[in-house]
């Protein structure tokens, strides 16, 4: 799939050149706000822009410098997200700095 080579690009060329040194493009993007501590990868496919939320981590637990992705999301071109949709990002991203781990 198109979108799913895309996100992984993304990752990978974030991996390879970690912020700041990785402007993004437009598809790497840090958040503010209510959702500051995360990135989102943005890319667009089959009509929908597509949305993956991150955390650059440097938790010896995970090996050293990781980025962690913690939730997605699919919509409608030029729409807003839904606000329920990024608590729930949020609040998996705060369990995970919490336990190390999200369950759902």
């Amino acid at each position: 799939m198109k979108v799913a080579a895309e996100v992984h690009a993304v990752l990978d060329a974030v991996a390879e050149a970690p912020p700041p040194a990785f402007s993004g493009g437009g598809k790497w993007e840090a958040m503010h706000g209510e959702m500051a501590g995360l990135y989102e990868i943005r890319v667009q496919g089959g009509g929908k822009n597509h949305r993956l939320f991150c955390i650059l981590d440097r938790g010896e637990d995970l090996g050293g410098a990781s980025i962690v992705c913690i939730d997605g999301l699919s919509k409608p071109p030029r729409q807003a997200a839904n606000a329920r949709d990024y608590r729930q990002v949020r609040r998996f991203a705060d369990e995970f700095q919490k336990r190390r781990t999200v369950l759902e």
